[in-house]
């Protein structure tokens, strides 16, 4: 049964490392959240190391300079692994082709074609309208205020021609300040719904852990699973991520989840427990906010 607690140091000193989520624990799409942040920083100075671990469909240098401008200490963690790391590293070994339509924003565009460091050999990708593509990226909608039903021409033309879409961020839907915008995984649902094949590349699904581990393992002896804690927001992809790889997990109620769970500074225990029931999510521990 999923323990409630009240603070991340309760806990915390039996884990090695964590695999914190950033959005919805640590800030909130425009600002830092302190508490967190100072939990996380005491977690390091008994000796934890802190990967974030994220679905942004960014790379980790990208997400660093946003983390700046949110406010968050560079002393609260010690590496980063994103969505779109993993999803570039796939996209640039040929996963989807070299010819790829993009969904996205300009700005994610650029940062995605540009070959990550990691690997040694990376194909040639190209961007070309639909009609050309042999596959499609997408860093999420072109509007992320707008319905992804929008897409629904563009996604059945692809899937007529059988076109594989490249996820680089299985989130859903994210909170940026007190306005609730639409990822990449509402496009791939959809296009999984018509029929469609999307990789995914990002929380809960398996690359994004393996880079993560990757990134702890060049830090310190990488610990079994016993010695790692997720925390996140996230049922779907934090919390069944954990589960899929087989760590303990921390669920942070207050975010995507906090009118569900009824939390206001902790979670309503009655509430918790239903929402967790209706998911069939059993995270280890339960935590309003990190703090």
């Amino acid at each position: 049964m999923t323990q409630i607690i009240t603070a991340l140091s309760e806990v915390s000193d039996r884990y090695d490392a964590l695999f914190v989520d950033l959005w919805g624990c640590v800030h909130n799409g425009v600002t830092a959240f302190p508490a967190a942040c100072e939990a996380l920083i005491a977690y390091r100075k008994r000796g934890g190391t802190v990967v974030l671990v994220t679905n942004s469909p960014r790379t980790r240098a990208a997400v660093e300079i946003q983390l700046r401008g949110f406010g968050v200490p560079e002393d609260a963690w010690d590496t980063i692994a994103t969505s779109g790391d993993s999803a570039r590293a796939a996209a640039y070994e040929g996963v989807v082709g070299r010819k790829v339509y993009f969904i996205g924003t300009p700005e994610e565009e650029s940062a995605f074609l540009t070959p990550p460091k990691i690997l040694s050999n990376p194909i040639d990708i190209t961007p070309v309208p639909l009609e050309e593509a042999e596959g499609i990226v997408c860093t999420g909608p072109f509007d992320p205020h707008a319905d992804p039903a929008i897409l629904r021409p563009d996604l059945l033309h692809a899937k007529t021609r059988g076109l594989k879409l490249l996820c680089a961020n299985p989130d859903i839907v994210v909170d940026r300040g007190e306005s609730r915008e639409w990822c990449a995984g509402a496009v791939a649902r959809l296009y999984t719904e018509m029929g469609g094949e999307s990789l995914y590349f990002g929380k809960p699904h398996p690359p994004i852990y393996d880079l993560a581990r990757r990134r702890l393992a060049a830090l310190r002896p990488l610990p079994g699973p016993e010695g790692i804690l997720a925390i996140g927001d996230g049922i779907a992809t934090d919390i069944a991520g954990a589960m899929g790889e087989d760590i303990d997990s921390l669920f942070i109620t207050g975010g995507l989840a906090l009118t569900e769970t009824k939390t206001v500074n902790h979670p309503d225990d009655p509430a918790l427990r239903a929402y967790l029931a209706r998911e069939q999510a059993s995270p280890t521990y339960a935590i309003g906010f990190l703090r």
